[in-house]
């Protein structure tokens, strides 16, 4: 059974820095591309924060560039989102994705993450 757990959300005043994670499990974890989704709101879709390829090869939203870093641990089954100076726009609830090389996709619940003064 695949499993995505995400952690480290929660509220955070504006310029400030949070880092996520998310633990998988189930998966051979260092053959899959790993990334952040985000919703800011219900009714919006869900948009591509970052990936990571299983050679640790990044890509970034335009909106998070040189703000947020991507990294993963093979060894701990585990990628992760280091954001800073956070923007009240980066108010959203974020998730975890797993994407195997034959495109099976799986998704944690999301953590919420509130930017807030």
């Amino acid at each position: 059974q695949v499993q995505l757990v995400e952690s480290g959300g929660g509220l955070v005043q504006p310029g400030g820095s949070l880092r996520l994670s998310c633990a998988a499990s189930g998966i051979t974890f260092n053959f899959f591309r790993m990334g952040w989704y985000r919703r800011q709101a219900p009714e919006k879709q869900r948009e591509l924060v970052a990936t990571i390829t299983r050679f640790g090869v990044t890509t970034y939203a335009d909106s998070v560039k040189d703000r947020f870093t991507i990294s993963r641990d093979n060894a701990k089954n585990t990628v992760y989102l280091q954001m800073a100076s956070l923007k009240l726009e980066d108010t959203a609830v974020y998730y975890c994705y797993a994407l195997s090389a034959t495109s099976s996709d799986y998704w944690g619940q999301g953590t919420q993450v509130t930017v807030s003064s």
